[in-house]
């Protein structure tokens, strides 16, 4: 059972750690808070991650993937010492983890691409097709 743990703790975190960089973030952090109060963790815990995924979102590329790893490996072993304390954590983490899974699942789905395509009349200046444009400037040469 250990082992069994141990997975799905890494795999928890993981996704957390995933999700930190995403707009998923505020739903996930809420299923992590519910499932460390429901832990009795100390409270310090949630904390220190926010402080984590600042440290995440800071990162330049260089330092991202070891930092993601670093906060991933720190979560991992809090999850499972967590579940293995007991308190129904250990019936609890593998519902967090499929809750984490689909949230990150949606986020995927979510960063699709779009190509549009004008095909047809003639365009005498830009085009943008967008939901919301902010601090956007044409330069229009006259002719």
């Amino acid at each position: 059972m250990d082992s069994e743990l141990a997975v799905l703790a890494a795999s928890g975190a993981t996704t957390l750690v995933s999700l930190m960089v995403t707009d998923s973030w505020t739903p996930a952090r809420e299923l992590i808070k519910r499932f460390l109060t429901r832990t009795d963790a100390d409270p310090d815990t949630f904390d220190d991650l926010q402080d984590a995924r600042t440290r995440l979102l800071a990162a330049d590329a260089t330092e991202r993937e070891r930092t993601a790893h670093e906060i991933s490996q720190r979560y991992g072993d809090r999850l499972r010492r967590l579940a293995e304390a007991g308190n129904g954590s250990d019936e609890a983490l593998p519902a967090l983890l499929t809750s984490l899974l689909q949230l990150s699942a949606s986020a995927a789905d979510s960063r699709r691409t779009v190509d549009n395509r004008i095909s047809g009349g003639v365009q005498h200046g830009p085009v943008v097709q967008s939901g919301s444009v902010t601090g956007l400037t044409f330069h229009v040469d006259r002719q």
